[in-house]
């Protein structure tokens, strides 16, 4: 076993993207950011070897933590702060949050791995009546694209289909070396919070999500072109100028288009 590869004592698994935050300072900073309440229920995803667990689980009424790595259920089974926590043991992908042995709705947290940033937004839309807010951190380029303004070159299908349904806050950057191991990129605090009213219907979602997929597919064709074929409301054909590039849409303007 590679020792410069483990942290007290866990070997590092490259194929679920670990990678864990030492700095406490930075980990007080999150917890801060949080605001974890005496009433509230938790749900964290990929509590590693339990960094920020430690931090939220004595401040909240409950908290189940969801984790794909037996190795590291076992490191947080032994944390003597930790007794009582429900720990679940698999992919977040796979979970419905009203069956978790926790009451709904909760807020969630956690340091996902980030070549599953996208599938885990996904999935938390698809999870949308069962949660109120939640903190991810993840690379901070995909935070600044969640972010995006239209007409940047970062604004995409992700600002757009996301956007329809959750409002973004971008908390502040976090430097690669705090973790171990170290990242190749920088990271970001993101809060994720649904919006009052989606602008998309849950059975638009599917048709809306392939829409702007479409639309950005070639990002510097007019809509005319790249939308050729698709059967768009007569309100949205009058309003919208069908030789714009789809970056120059909002978000609303992509909504009625379904």
């Amino acid at each position: 076993m590679n020792h410069k590869n483990k942290y007290i004592g866990h070997p590092f698994r490259k194929k679920w993207g670990q990678n864990f935050l030492t700095d406490t300072n930075l980990l007080e900073r999150i917890v801060k950011t949080i605001e974890p309440k005496a009433d509230d229920n938790f749900l964290e995803i990929g509590p590693g070897e339990g960094a920020l667990t430690d931090r939220i689980f004595p401040k909240v009424n409950s908290l189940v933590s969801v984790e794909i790595d037996p190795l590291l259920i076992k490191v947080l089974e032994q944390k003597p702060g930790l007794k009582g926590l429900k720990i679940v043991h698999g992919d977040i992908l796979n979970q419905n949050i009203d069956e978790l042995p926790i009451n709904y709705p909760v807020r969630i947290f956690g340091n996902i791995p980030y070549n599953i940033t996208s599938p885990i937004i996904f999935w938390l839309i698809e999870q949308l009546d069962y949660w109120s807010d939640t903190f991810i951190m993840m690379q901070k380029e995909v935070a600044e694209r969640l972010c995006a303004k239209v007409g940047t070159k970062a604004y995409g299908r992700l600002t757009v289909v996301v956007g329809a349904y959750l409002d973004i806050k971008y908390c502040f950057t976090i430097k690669p070396d705090v973790f171990i191991p170290k990242p190749k990129v920088e990271s970001a605090i993101v809060k994720f919070s649904k919006k009052e009213e989606a602008l998309i219907d849950d059975e638009k979602y599917i048709r809306f999500n392939k829409l702007v997929s479409t639309a950005f597919s070639q990002r510097r064709k007019m809509l005319r072109n790249t939308l050729k074929g698709w059967d768009i409301p007569n309100v949205a054909k009058e309003r919208i100028n069908f030789t714009r590039r789809p970056e120059t849409l909002t978000i609303k303007e992509f909504a009625s288009l379904v």
